[in-house]
């Protein structure tokens, strides 16, 4: 698969001043995504519909960060953008030397495959296929062989601690055990990036609190990045930082309560 093309950013550190919203990682720890004067809005019936504007800020290397924010303020709208799932109206996202708003709808593709695991609230398993193929699947996309994309899922639903379970189908599966097969597919290609869209949304406080310590290790042992929707104000606050998206502006706020 052809990987994306390499193009200057024009969010890169060089090319810009001060951020209002970023970390800085200093030394070894470079910014990784850079998100550049990001807007989004949608023609309805009554006009422009303006969900977010002139957004702008940074993620470290590391970082696992938390995006807050009340129901219609266009966290997942971010997050889609970000994982090259949807396009703004104006703005570029950077991952990197690599410029989102450059890629043709092939790029994108195999950016999503090589850069980004992405998470949903709802798993989206394939119900049809065990949770051994499931992980496989973004493997066989890239046109690894067979053998080797199973062998490499078996691993990593060993390491989400499902290794009893590869040949279970989706409806065979617990709600928490169906999000961890869909965090195996996530991370099976080794993505550098992981967009998580309230990912324990759906589940109960105590399955919940399962899979987030899962996440938080599978971030730390494996190098990850990490942006993490959420409503759950416990979980956000053990994320290293938070951002609340909020009348289409974006502000750092202080580490919340739970």
């Amino acid at each position: 698969m052809e990987s994306p093309e390499v193009v200057s950013c024009v969010g890169s550190r060089e090319a810009r001043g001060a951020d209002p919203v970023s970390r800085s990682g200093g030394a070894g720890h470079p910014t990784v995504v850079g998100v550049r004067n990001l807007r989004k809005e949608y023609v309805t019936g009554r006009g422009r519909l303006v969900l977010f504007d002139n957004l702008s800020f940074s993620v470290a290397e590391g970082e696992m960060l938390a995006i807050v924010g009340q129901s219609g303020a266009g966290k997942s709208t971010l997050l889609h953008i970000l994982g090259a799932l949807d396009t703004p109206s104006a703005g570029d996202v950077c991952f990197t030397s690599i410029s989102l708003s450059k890629l043709n709808v092939k790029e994108a593709a195999s950016f999503r495959n090589q850069w980004v695991g992405y998470v949903w609230q709802f798993h989206y398993l394939l119900p049809e296929f065990t949770a051994l193929e499931n992980v496989a699947m973004p493997l066989l996309a890239r046109g690894e062989k067979k053998a080797e994309a199973l062998r490499s899922a078996e691993q990593w639903l060993t390491e989400v601690e499902l290794g009893d379970r590869v040949g279970h189908r989706a409806g065979e599966l617990s709600g928490g055990e169906q999000q961890r097969v869909s965090l195996a597919r996530a991370l099976v290609t080794r993505p550098r990036v992981l967009l998580a869209d309230e990912p324990t949304g759906d589940l109960d406080g105590q399955t919940a609190e399962r899979v987030f310590n899962l996440i938080e290790r599978l971030h730390a042992t494996h190098g990850l990045t990490s942006i993490i929707v959420t409503h759950n104000t416990g979980l956000a606050g053990r994320c290293d930082r938070i951002l609340r998206l909020e009348k289409g502006r974006m502000e750092e706020v202080p580490p919340l309560k739970a």
